[in-house]
Parts: C-alpha cells; sequence; structure tokens
C-alpha cells in the first residue's frame, strides 16, 4: 500500500464504475489503514484475494521486480490485471508478464495516464487531420523537485529498484508521449548524471530520440530542478504545438500570424484508465497500453540506459533481440 495505491484508489471513488472489494500489503498496518479508508476488507495474504471469487482485477502497485510474480499468479488465477508504468525492469520479465496474461485469457492493462491528458489528445487528432504536416521535430521535459524528499531506502530511488533513476521512473511518460505523437522510437542517444540527490540514481536525464518517420525529439527528465515543470512542444511543416504546464496548449500556423491559445479542459486522466481497464475486463475493446505496447515503450529506456553506460548510439531493435 504505497503512495500510488491512494492515486489510484482516490480515481476509483470518483469513477464509481470499478469497486475496492480487498486489499493486501505485507504490512498489516498499512493494510489496515487503507481498508479503513476506502471501505474494503484487509485481506491476510496475496494467494487469499487470488482466491476470492468476489474480485475480478488486481490493481498491481508492486515494485518494479515484483510485477513479474504478482502478475503472473493474477493471471493464473483468472484476474484481470493493471499493473502501473514501467511494466519491469527487463524485457525479459515484461515478455514474461504479457505471455503469461495472454496465456491466462485475462487482460493486462499498464498505467501510462499522461498521453490521456486532453492536450495531447487534441494534438493528436490535429495531426491525424493532417494539420501538421509532416512531423520533423519535437522537444519535451519533464521536471520535480524532489531535493529532500528522497527517502533512500524506498526501491524506486534504488539502482536496483529503479535502473536508470529518474529516466525510467518519470522519463518514460514522456518518450510515451512523443511516441504517441510523432511515432515510435527506433534509436537513442542518451546521457545521465547524478548532480544533486543523493544515493546511487542518477537524477537528472537527457535523450535524443530518433523516430521511425525520420523525426528527431529531446527529452529532459529531472528531479533535480527547482520546481514541477512539464513542456511538450511539436514541431510540424505545417503548424507546431507549443504545451507546457503554466501556459497550457498554443497552435501556430505556417502562414497565419500570431499564436492561438488552445482551451483544453482538464480531464481526469487517471480515472479514464480505470475505467477502460474495467471495460476491458468485461468484454470490451482491449486497453491502449497492452503489455506488448508497454514492452516497446520499456524499450526506449532500455535503449537509453545501455547508450548512457556504453556512449553510443543504440537500437530499440538491439534492445528488444
Amino acid at each position: 500500500m504505497g503512495w500510488w495505491s491512494d492515486v489510484l484508489a482516490d480515481a476509483i471513488k470518483r469513477s464509481g464504475k470499478l469497486e475496492i472489494v480487498t486489499c493486501f500489503s505485507r504490512s498489516e498496518e498499512k493494510r489496515n489503514a487503507f481498508a479503513k479508508k476506502y471501505g474494503c476488507r484487509s485481506s491476510p495474504s496475496f494467494d487469499s484475494i487470488l482466491k476470492d471469487n468476489g474480485v475480478d482485477g488486481i490493481i498491481n502497485t508492486t515494485p518494479n521486480d515484483a510485477h513479474l510474480e504478482t502478475t503472473a499468479a493474477a493471471a493464473r488465477a483468472g484476474k484481470h490485471v493493471f499493473l502501473d508504468k514501467p511494466i519491469a525492469n527487463t524485457i525479459a520479465d515484461a515478455r514474461a508478464i504479457t505471455a503469461a496474461c495472454r496465456k491466462a485469457g485475462v487482460v493486462l492493462s499498464v498505467g501510462y495516464q499522461r498521453r490521456r491528458e486532453s492536450a495531447f489528445r487534441w494534438v493528436r487528432k490535429q495531426i491525424d487531420a493532417g494539420v501538421f504536416g509532416r512531423l520533423v521535430n519535437a522537444e519535451s521535459n519533464i521536471s520535480r523537485d524532489r531535493a529532500g524528499k528522497i527517502d533512500l531506502g524506498s526501491w524506486r530511488y534504488q539502482a536496483s529498484g529503479m535502473p536508470g533513476g529518474v529516466m525510467l521512473q518519470i522519463g518514460i511518460h514522456y518518450t510515451d508521449v512523443l511516441e504517441y505523437l510523432v511515432g515510435p522510437v527506433v534509436a537513442v542517444s542518451a546521457r545521465l548524471a547524478q548532480l544533486v540527490l543523493p544515493g546511487d540514481n542518477p537524477d537528472v536525464a537527457s535523450l535524443v530520440l530518433e523516430h521511425e518517420n525520420g523525426a528527431l525529439s529531446t527529452l529532459n527528465a529531472s528531479y533535480a530542478s527547482a520546481s514541477e515543470n512539464y513542456v511538450m512542444n511539436i514541431y510540424g511543416k505545417e503548424a507546431s504545438a507549443y504545451y507546457d504546464l503554466h501556459q497550457g496548449l498554443r497552435l501556430v500556423k505556417r502562414g497565419v500570424p500570431g499564436i492561438e491559445p488552445v482551451p483544453c479542459a482538464k480531464n481526469d486522466a487517471i480515472v479514464e484508465e480505470l475505467e477502460e481497464f474495467a471495460a476491458a475486463a468485461r468484454g470490451g475493446a482491449e486497453p491502449e497500453m497492452t503489455g506488448e505496447r508497454a514492452t516497446a515503450s520499456l524499450a526506449v529506456i532500455r535503449a537509453g540506459i545501455l547508450s548512457a553506460k556504453e556512449g553510443r548510439r543504440v537500437t530499440v531493435a538491439e534492445v528488444l533481440a
């Protein structure tokens, strides 16, 4: 019952289309507190949840390196699984998770809520409508302030639990958005640095991504910045979009003077991904982020980690081989 469990549980309550039946954590104190907060039962073991016929699906918020064991067990028990990103720390585990769910015939949905944000959905629609023309470039930044907030006992801030540090923990959100908007990534050149935060993991990452369509994009991710900020700029031959956390979305078109603000109502992206999971579990369309797509997303980050380690351009195909 980590902090993200509460984020997802709060979203379930906002939705009303899913019901929290029971919960388990190795800490009895944590699971009892969670059960009290969300009005569900506290289970004495994960196995007892898997044997519970009243449970249709598992919201899995275990550490990355426990994803395979816990998800495979859920699949064998016939439970659908919502697994927060990344799907795993390694490609081998990601493939094994995907195969286990496919073999059992259960839904696997991986949480990537950033791509669902209304600004990015709007940009995707304009790209599909041809407004941008040929996509040529993109630049992005995902930065947070973690100074003084790092728990070195947490797996999230250890190289063994979160390979690549900030690149895998939050950078993967925006490599995913870049793939969603610009197209699949085929190669990565990356650098990592540890500049401010304690521990053994990078707090700054910079990546150059080569997309299948020939476009280039950049991602900068940081845990060492003075404040939280998100930037996503998409450049096309006929139009460009500029998004940042503080100014919202703006559009400029070739031959049209000035820059046009684009109003985008804030949507509840986490509720949307959980409701999609529920619909898929009830026999609806497959989730947007399946095991296969989440494995491809992980491969971009693994290519970045290898690139930074060896100081060379690394293809995604090499990582997937």
